[in-house]
């Protein structure tokens, strides 16, 4: 007993021990129900803004502060469900995009395959595109394409270029290129909490011409969040839900550390992202990611890979909540 105590006091401090994904044993996919993953990328982005590849690394380092049972939810994710730390995509090329958005969707075949749902910590956005390659149609959604609660401060579906800075498979083209190829759903997806000054006034003109449901930072506003998680409910309901959240779609104070950052327009709380998070809960979530982590420019104490880490929780909890094993 005082063994069991003593471990876990211990495992609670972030600067002790060998860090994993809140704590979780590096195991096979294969028996777990829940498979956390790195994906160390970069270069999807295409901007000098490139540390987003130290993310996996930060959020290991601080999840053990996150490795908490759910109050909200009154149950423990970790005792109930068997979760593993699958280890980070490798990039042997990884200055080269395309071969990395390749790497990854063959890295997350496999745990689609057994029926394993993955929890991802990025990297840039681009890494969405090779996730959901692996995942779309697949076994986790039962053949059908993926429908996304995509929460972000931009929309990633810039057709109106063909490559960013020589990235075709970029973080500003999941969005297009997987509907495209018959793997996403957009009219049963939503976009929640674009903001900003654009460049060009039709920059979500993309986003409705591919029929997302799309719900700007002052459209949200101005219907109210109950009105919003209503839509949400709506639209994903019975459909397979994969959650991606762009850690630009916090407000600055926040989350400081993020590429592309949006600091003209107030962003959302963390209470606020949370909400709607959780208007998902229940449903069948195949899967998440968070992503565009700059552990290079955050605060001291890492304020930002923790939001990172909180975000990541939330969708464990809700997924653990509904594959756990029965009491």
């Amino acid at each position: 007993m005082a063994e069991q105590h003593d471990a876990s006091m211990m495992n609670n401090l972030y600067w002790w021990g060998v860090p994993t994904l809140f704590r979780c044993p590096q195991d096979d996919v294969a028996t777990a129900d829940i498979a956390l993953v790195g994906v160390p990328h970069s270069t999807g982005n295409g901007t000098t803004e490139r540390d987003q590849h130290l993310g996996p690394r930060a959020v290991r380092n601080m999840s053990a502060l996150q490795r908490r049972a759910h109050g909200g939810f009154g149950f423990d994710p970790w005792a109930s469900t068997t979760i593993v730390d699958a280890g980070d995509v490798p990039f042997p090329r990884a200055n080269d995009n395309e071969d990395c958005i390749q790497q990854i969707t063959d890295f997350y075949r496999p745990i689609d395959a057994a029926n394993t749902r993955p929890v991802s910590i990025g990297g840039d956005h681009s890494i969405t595109g090779g996730i959901i390659q692996a995942l779309g149609n697949g076994t986790l959604t039962g053949g059908e394409k993926v429908c996304f609660l995509h929460i972000d401060a931009h929309t990633d579906v810039f057709t109106t270029v063909d490559h960013f800075l020589g990235a075709k498979k970029s973080a500003a083209h999941w969005g297009a290129y997987l509907v495209d190829q018959g793997q996403v759903d957009p009219t049963h997806s939503m976009q929640v909490g674009l903001r900003g000054h654009p460049r060009t006034l039709d920059w979500l003109q993309p986003s409705y011409d591919y029929g997302y449901n799309v719900v700007t930072m002052a459209e949200y506003r101005q219907r109210g969040a109950l009105d919003v998680i209503e839509q949400i409910k709506t639209v994903l309901a019975g459909r397979p839900v994969y959650i991606t959240f762009d850690l630009d779609c916090l407000d600055p104070s926040v989350a400081p550390a993020v590429s592309n950052i949006e600091p003209g327009v107030n962003g959302f709380t963390m209470d606020e992202a949370v909400a709607l998070l959780h208007a998902v809960r229940g449903m069948n979530i195949i899967g998440g990611d968070v992503v565009c982590l700059m552990p290079t420019k955050d605060s001291p104490n890492q304020i930002t890979s923790m939001v990172a880490a909180a975000v990541m929780f939330e969708m464990i909890a809700m997924i653990a909540e509904t594959v756990k094993t029965p009491s």
